[in-house]
């Protein structure tokens, strides 16, 4: 049996690199909302209200739904946060 090693899960189970590319950055930007979230101290009904979304939307983000929301989605939750997202593009390894 032969071991393969991935600089990260997403490379492991994903199907092709810009899918893997895609679920670190919507997994990163999640896990930004949540952390500003958390860092409020906001119930899920009052974050679902600064973002503009139902309550239901903001529990599968914090239980990790990633399949739920797109890039887009995500980056409208961090804006209405007063977070600013960044883009840094390099060669791939």
């Amino acid at each position: 049996m032969t071991s393969q090693r991935f600089a990260s899960v997403w490379d492991a189970i994903e199907d092709t690199p810009a899918e893997a590319e895609n679920m670190k950055l919507r997994s990163a930007l999640m896990d930004a909302i949540e952390d500003a979230i958390k860092a409020k101290g906001w119930t899920q009904a009052e974050a679902a209200k600064q973002l503009g979304v139902t309550q239901p939307r903001v529990s599968a983000l914090m239980r990790g739904k990633i399949s739920m929301f797109s890039l887009d989605s995500l980056i409208n939750m961090l804006t209405a946060l007063g977070l600013k997202v960044d883009i840094q593009i390099r060669v791939a390894a």
